[in-house]
């Protein structure tokens, strides 16, 4: 009876608990709701004929948009998605009302690969001789090389540019697991193959030391070449300055020609009321008019709805790969194959487009997404464009495709398996923990964390190891044309940069997401066509989902800050289960 009461206390203690937190999250959707509508209230405010685009970026850019609840505001997180960005940019060139763009840069929350694609489509705007002015307090890498394409670039007296070349740091954990009593049991095939080596080693392999320089020079001689056309600086002199640290202040920003002049913010807004031509004479104010503002403006985007049933299908992979449906910032086989298939199927559907973001993951998982897409290119055109990175399980789904388009500063290849375990038998005895194992069978308890794996057990996941890898390079053989041998020599794990792919074949051309766009239309023969986007969910339903699943995130990154991110990635690869197409480690351009 006592168990009985138990189980009806600990029932209605769930059930409270659930509504309190639907609770919440109707709370927070009200709110985002009353706030969505007071901001669309105050974006009817009419676009003045003398008005400027403002582009701040303190929303966030993603290959997709979204918008999640945020605990502390009781507000809605949103993030804006690259092509919307990139069309309004598109529609500013048209805009007569528009006369030119400022270019707001102290905040960049945006990928590398990203950053290339909008920096394309602001270089394109200034054909239409309008201005753009660029503005920061502070210059990373990345906003630096997306200011580059300014008419004038100003810095805040006393500001900062960051200018040192790029740096790839790696965490190693080997002694801490030893400490702890953890020792990783992997297995691996290429010599490339650095996603486990921070469980095996204290420091950085020659190896893998040759392949990072190797493709994180690659994307640093990108934003070298892009600041050496734009500001006639040679690459030789460039690289002097940050070997020598010399862009240290804003005055020798300013002589050595990095920045145009030294201004505070109100300066600026003086400079664009003389650009815009505004008349304080008149009474005419300066219309700085924001990302939303722009795209709810019905004269901006009175045609956005195309009435073809004709559509091109764009399909977001973006996370790592994992078996099922997957959850927040993973792509699950199920979810991603499911929406492959329904474009496929789809008569109106007549081109897809394939975005992938994802370093890769379960070698089982990509292998399922990897037959769909074989299932659809078969059908109609298929065109993937790679984000900031598509590598290893990334790149397996990506090479059945008709044409893969990149970014020079893209990261792929990774063409490479392993498999990880971890025995943790040492620190369960050090807390007092002894698991017994009762089996049916000799190697039932194959692959448990309370013993170390036996010498025919790791044979047995090194021949699958092996026989993964044999399909990972025939797969990419047949998919991109070239021998077995040739993609043996370029893959063992190796990582590459989009440029440095494009030479070796494993990508077809240069270019960002519409250029994908663009090319599944002439291949379908499209003149005129619609976007659908997939996987498709209702907003609600994405609102929900996020609030269950990251509610214990939100705590934890609001106490760790900007440590957080180290927080998940490690929590991450504890998640890692069996055999895997990954990349060796998470790369961060500032």
């Amino acid at each position: 009876m006592k168990g009985f009461f138990n189980y009806v206390l600990a029932s209605m203690l769930g059930t409270f608990l659930l509504i309190v937190v639907l609770g919440i999250i109707n709370v927070i959707i009200m709110l985002g709701m009353m706030s969505a509508i007071g901001s669309l209230s105050d974006d009817k405010k009419e676009i003045s004929e003398k008005a400027i685009l403002h582009l701040d970026f303190k929303t966030p850019v993603a290959d997709r948009s979204s918008a999640k609840p945020n605990l502390s505001t009781f507000e809605l997180d949103k993030t804006v998605s690259l092509r919307s960005f990139t069309e309004t940019i598109k529609k500013a060139k048209e805009d007569d009302r528009i006369k030119g763009i400022f270019l707001d840069l102290s905040t960049v929350n945006v990928g590398m690969a990203s950053i290339e694609e909008i920096r394309n489509v602001l270089l394109d705007f200034k054909s239409s001789e309008k201005f753009i002015i660029a503005h920061a307090d502070y210059y990373s890498h990345k906003s630096y090389y997306l200011a580059t394409v300014a008419d004038n670039i100003y810095l805040t007296p006393e500001g900062r540019i960051q200018f040192s070349g790029l740096s790839a740091q790696i965490m190693f954990f080997k002694s801490m697991l030893k400490k702890i009593g953890i020792e990783p049991e992997i297995i691996r095939h290429g010599k490339f193959k650095s996603a486990v080596e921070p469980f095996m080693l204290d420091e950085i392999s020659e190896a893998n030391r040759e392949q990072t320089l190797k493709y994180v020079g690659s994307v640093w001689n990108t934003i070298i070449k892009g600041i050496e056309k734009e500001r006639e600086i040679s690459a030789g002199q460039l690289n002097l300055y940050a070997d020598s640290l010399m862009i240290s202040n804003s005055k020798t920003a300013k002589t050595l020609n990095f920045v145009d002049d030294l201004k505070f913010k109100d300066q600026i807004l003086a400079e664009l009321e003389t650009l815009s031509g505004i008349e304080k004479d008149e009474d005419e104010e300066l219309d700085l008019v924001d990302l939303m503002r722009y795209m709810t403006d019905n004269k901006s985007f009175n045609d956005i709805l195309n009435p073809s049933e004709n559509r091109i299908a764009i399909i977001y992979a973006e996370g790592a790969i994992v078996s099922g449906s997957g959850g927040d910032d993973q792509i699950g086989s199920e979810t991603l194959s499911e929406a492959i298939r329904e474009a496929r199927e789809d008569e109106n559907v007549k081109a897809i487009v394939l975005r992938i973001n994802s370093p890769g993951g379960s070698a089982l998982a990509s292998v399922v997404i990897w037959r769909e897409i074989v299932l659809a290119e078969k059908e109609k055109p298929v065109i993937v464009s790679m984000g900031d990175v598509a590598a290893s399980g990334g790149y397996f789904i990506a090479c059945a495709a008709d044409t893969i388009v990149s970014q020079p500063n893209s990261i792929t290849g990774s063409i490479g398996v392993f498999g990880l375990l971890f025995n943790a038998k040492e620190l369960m005895n050090d807390i007092g923990i002894n698991i017994n194992a009762v089996n049916t069978n000799k190697y039932s308890d194959f692959g448990s964390p309370a013993r170390k794996m036996s010498d025919f057990e790791r044979a047995v996941i090194q021949n699958s190891v092996e026989e993964i890898y044999q399909k990972f390079i025939t797969k990419v053989s047949e998919g991109r044309g070239l021998t077995l041998e040739e993609v043996d020599e370029i893959g063992q794990g190796r990582v590459w940069s989009g440029e440095d792919a494009l030479e070796i074949g494993l990508v077809d051309i240069m270019g960002g997401l519409q250029t994908a766009v663009d090319l599944a239309a002439e291949m379908s023969g499209l003149e005129e066509y619609s976007i659908k986007t997939y996987p498709e969910k209702d907003k609600l339903t994405l609102i929900i989902e996020s609030m269950l699943g990251d509610a214990k995130s939100f705590f934890v990154e609001e106490e760790l800050g900007e440590a957080y991110i180290y927080y998940k990635r490690m929590k991450d690869v504890t998640k890692i289960q069996g055999i895997q197409m990954r990349m060796p480690y998470y790369v961060d351009i500032k």
